[in-house]
């Protein structure tokens, strides 16, 4: 029997970092899909359609130029 395999940890984001997109800049090339722009800022997260990484705004944080 194979062990659960545990999701992938969340991308945190500063506002700094606004807008996200996904692949981000640390991913694989290897694991490139189209980019795609995330709007983590009604929720505080986000999720990529493609690959299903987590984007989430670090507690906290607000979008730049926002308060």
């Amino acid at each position: 029997m194979n062990p659960p395999v545990s999701a992938p940890a969340a991308v945190e984001l500063d506002g700094a970092d606004l807008p996200a997109f996904c692949p981000n800049p640390r991913m694989p090339i290897w694991s490139s899909h189209p980019k795609v722009f995330l709007d983590p800022g009604k929720t505080g997260e986000a999720r990529c359609p493609y690959c299903g990484t987590v984007y989430r705004l670090k507690p906290g944080s607000a979008p730049r130029g926002h308060h």
